[in-house]
């Protein structure tokens, strides 16, 4: 196993990183840096600007369901199908980057993601439920890409980076996310203007993000991170041997940190998703306006991708065991501050989604760093991929679930009842050093 296949181990601060590995004839070390810094600008753009296609819904996509089907308990449908969608993109996508490098795989996830904006469209026009959850599930593709650009930063960063250059790209989707949740009021004053169901405007616009993301990453995407990664390693391009999960659990066996950074991102994605999703309708029963909900989202998007920067470098520094264990505090906190908020808007709901986006940031900037610390180069896409299958299957689950609970008991016993997830997230962080101290051995 080459140098840069093997999984790297984040040395205490200040211990200088390896060296760089020399590329192949014709690629220079300073070309690689090249690249990479190139990459991360890439990365960047496509992040804003398809933030704002996937984020603008959040706020009214359980107001649609709602409105669609004539139910509160059918109102999370659409948020679990979009989460379900990103799940089962992720592995897809994965299989595509492993063939074929990051490029593809990500562009293909912008256009699926377009599309699915479109069915969202025609379905409030027509009224149609099972059109929605159609073009919910292929929304889930932009998610998934966006995961994806993530795990793209990191394959040609220095392992002592690694934390930084990931969570800038989760950072960079602040610029779209933060915008796009506040253009719900604009978006839904062009639907109108069109002749379409209001809830329907925040599609439209996120027609358009998706399509100029799949745009910058098709064209400025080059070279491809991944494929030039593989051959300044010595990595074989043919595609690997075996079957793709196969493939997964020789990984997690012989490197166990990376269970415990994937339980710890389940975690950290089912609590944020559960709650989240649930919120718009918790605050409509109270009277707060659609402004003020977007605004709450906004403040909750802030906290999950404004910070990122600082969190990548606490875990370069300090570890990532100890920032995913500072995430799963900061989710039980939020969750019984959201449990306490009354129906409407109050400072509990602002402070408890704004915790829970920050929490959100610590553990899934600091296991996904994990991923890609143990992650044999060889079969980095596969476990990659799987990981974010399993956060969005977890996440899936817990967003069906939410709504059957707002539904039957209340915003407070969903909130209360999430807290586990919390916990669940603190463990894996001390199953995660224990995994680490060991290799360090």
């Amino acid at each position: 196993m080459s140098a840069e296949q093997a999984p790297a181990t984040p040395g205490p601060p200040g211990t200088p990183g390896p060296p760089a590995t020399p590329g192949p004839p014709g690629t220079p070390r300073h070309d690689r840096a090249a690249v990479q810094r190139r990459t991360v600008r890439v990365l960047v753009v496509t992040q804003a600007v398809g933030a704002v296609g996937i984020t603008i819904g959040i706020a009214t996509a359980s107001l649609l369901a709602r409105d669609i089907s004539g139910s509160d308990s059918q109102a999370g449908l659409a948020q679990t199908f979009q989460v379900l969608g990103a799940a089962v993109a992720a592995y897809l996508l994965a299989r595509v980057m492993s063939l074929r490098g990051r490029r593809i795989g990500l562009t293909t996830g912008y256009l699926l993601g377009a599309s699915g904006a479109a069915l969202a469209v025609l379905a409030g026009v027509v009224g149609s439920m099972a059109l929605l959850l159609v073009g919910a599930l292929l929304l889930g593709a932009t998610t998934a890409a966006n995961n994806g650009a993530r795990y793209a930063a990191t394959d040609l960063a220095e392992p002592l980076h690694r934390g930084r250059a990931l969570s800038t790209v989760v950072w960079a989707t602040t610029i779209g996310a933060v915008a796009g949740p506040n253009l719900t009021g604009p978006a839904a004053a062009l639907a109108r203007g069109l002749g379409l169901p209001e809830l329907t405007g925040p599609f439209v616009v996120g027609v358009i993000g998706m399509l100029l993301a799949a745009l910058v990453v098709g064209t400025l995407l080059r070279p491809d991170p991944l494929v030039l990664a593989r051959e300044v390693a010595g990595v074989d391009a043919a595609p690997p041997t075996g079957t793709s999960w196969g493939r997964v659990r020789r990984a997690v066996v012989d490197h166990p940190v990376l269970g415990a950074a994937v339980l710890g991102l389940v975690g950290s994605h089912a609590a944020m998703i559960a709650v989240m999703v649930m919120t718009p309708l918790h605050m409509e029963h109270g009277g707060a306006e659609l402004r003020i909900i977007g605004v709450v989202i906004s403040v909750h998007v802030l906290g999950m991708f404004a910070f990122a920067p600082l969190v990548g470098l606490l875990a370069d520094r300090v570890g990532r065991p100890p920032t995913l264990a500072v995430g799963g505090v900061l989710l039980v906190v939020s969750l019984l501050l959201s449990g306490a908020a009354p129906e409407g808007s109050s400072w509990q709901i602002f402070a408890g989604l704004f915790l829970l986006g920050l929490g959100w940031s610590f553990g899934t900037v600091a296991a996904s760093t994990l991923i890609a610390d143990h992650a044999p180069l060889d079969v980095r896409p596969d476990v990659q991929g799987a990981a974010d299958l399993l956060m969005g299957l977890g996440a899936a689950a817990a967003g069906g679930l939410a709504g059957v609970v707002v539904g039957t008991l209340g915003y407070a016993h969903l909130s209360h009842g999430t807290i586990a997830l919390g916990l669940l997230v603190v463990v894996a962080a001390v199953l995660a050093r224990s995994g680490s101290e060991r290799l360090a051995q």
